[in-house]
């Protein structure tokens, strides 16, 4: 949710956005076939919800995820057993941009950190190239791993499961209210800040959006105030399903291996 301590903790926190995305696919699904009927969209709202993140699981599609300090969007590759996404988080003088690209078994990450003097070894994050990644030391696929066994970045099937009450109020428009309690395993929720939220999180205002074919393409979740915080929307989005494209190495001279730092710094 909203980052509010920097440092190197929380620089690494920042960075669990992005491997919210962690994994590409289950292995033997088959590519979507062409001609083939559009499935049907359950009438019962709840239930059209929950059928909705189907085809997220096949591993083919772009999306996007947002919250108050936090920007990304990319893609996944399943036929390639690829990804890649690029990132923004900031607030106040503090920046950091982030690109990640994923092809098995390889992947390489990219840093920009600004306003975060003081932590060490910055300067090792911020190279200004695309640092190669031992997978050997990557400790938590939660920090740098990628493990191709979940492939929704966002966890949109655990947050439909938490859906408290939800009515359709358009056609492919839904809304009601969701228990962030009974969803801390998906990708863009943080458990502190359902803490803080305490009671609130079990009755948090959403707003979702369903395709001709029944697939989500948007999930807004409406936060309230905590503290000295303000009000803020997390949204994740999906788009191109079936029509994404492979990701693509960086090129050789703009890579270098990771430095210690790095690892250090994710695999907190």
């Amino acid at each position: 949710m909203t980052i509010r301590r920097w440092g190197a903790a929380t620089l690494a926190a920042v960075a669990l956005f992005a491997p919210a995305l962690t994994g590409c696919a289950r292995g033997g699904t088959e590519p979507e076939t062409t001609g083939s009927a559009a499935p049907t969209v359950p009438t019962d709202a709840k239930e059209a919800l929950l059928a909705s993140t189907k085809e997220i699981a096949k591993g083919n599609f772009k999306f996007s995820m947002k919250g108050a300090d936090l920007d990304g969007q990319g893609f996944v590759h399943q036929p390639s057993q690829s990804a890649q996404m690029s990132m923004k988080a900031g607030s106040g003088d503090f920046s950091m941009d982030m690109e990640v690209v994923y092809i098995s078994p390889d992947s390489w990450v990219k840093l920009t950190v600004t306003g975060a003097e003081g932590v060490p070894g910055l300067e090792k994050l911020n190279t200004g190239k695309y640092q190669h990644l031992d997978q050997s030391k990557i400790k938590s696929t939660e920090g740098l791993g990628f493990n191709f066994t979940d492939v929704d970045p966002a966890g949109s099937e655990a947050l439909t499961k938490a859906i408290v009450d939800v009515r359709k109020t358009g056609e492919g428009a839904y809304t009601g209210t969701i228990d962030l309690a009974k969803a801390t395993d998906a990708g863009m929720v943080n458990e502190d800040s359902v803490t803080l939220l305490g009671a609130e999180a079990t009755k948090l205002p959403f707003e979702a959006k369903l395709d001709t074919e029944g697939r989500l393409t948007s999930l807004a979740i409406q936060l309230p105030a905590v503290g000295s915080g303000q009000e803020q929307e997390l949204t994740v989005g999906y788009s191109d399903y079936g029509a994404a494209s492979p990701a693509k190495a960086p090129p050789a001279a703009e890579v270098v291996e990771a430095s210690p730092e790095l690892y250090e710094l994710f695999n907190k």
